[in-house]
């Protein structure tokens, strides 16, 4: 089975992650954010991911730890569920609609960390998150799992819809390029024969 186990624990925020990459899109998420717990349950369903999680963060400054921590230990798991990356398909990308939003996801795990993020987000705040908090989550997913990562946003008003589509857009592409290609399931999927 490819899975990640991640606990980390810091002066901000105390974390425990299960993640499962052949899983059903079963989860158990518990960040302390209403929202974050809200878009992950998303990402996980739309990915076909099995994940659990509990974080424990200093909510009572504000949720910036909270966000970037999961995001952190997120990519972490990723990469070690993948382990050499034999055989996924390392490619994955969507045009989503949500109502009135319409997201573009690419990803490519590269082992090269970049994220583009061409979004709109017209309102501070959604529920008690700070909208801002969108992209130190998905820095810190990035940086650990070593992915570029592709955010453009072609039409959108509600930022609810806007954020909810980015996040459905990420599992399906991540669901995308992890998935083993069955066909050169022994191969590294790149010409240096490593990523």
């Amino acid at each position: 089975m490819r899975r990640g186990k991640i606990e980390r624990a810091t002066a901000e925020t105390q974390i425990k992650l299960m993640l499962e990459l052949d899983g059903e899109g079963k989860y158990d998420v518990d960040t302390g954010c209403g929202f974050l717990n809200h878009m992950l349950e998303l990402f996980t369903r739309h990915g076909r991911f099995d994940l659990a999680i509990r974080c424990q963060g200093d909510t009572h400054v504000d949720y910036h730890h909270t966000v970037e921590d999961v995001g952190i230990a997120l990519g972490r798991a990723f990469t070690q569920a993948m382990g050499d990356k034999r055989g996924i398909r390392r490619y994955g990308d969507i045009v989503l609609p949500m109502d009135e939003t319409l997201m573009i996801c690419a990803v490519d795990i590269s082992g090269r960390d970049y994220l583009g993020f061409d979004v709109q987000i017209p309102t501070e705040k959604v529920g008690d998150l700070d909208t801002e908090l969108v992209k130190e989550f998905f820095l810190g997913f990035v940086r650990n799992a070593g992915v570029t990562l592709h955010f453009k946003q072609l039409a959108g008003e509600n930022t609810h819809h806007i954020i909810e589509g980015m996040f459905k857009a990420f599992g399906r592409a991540m669901g995308q390029a992890v998935a083993i290609d069955e066909q050169f399931k022994n191969q590294i999927p790149s010409t240096k024969g490593v990523i």
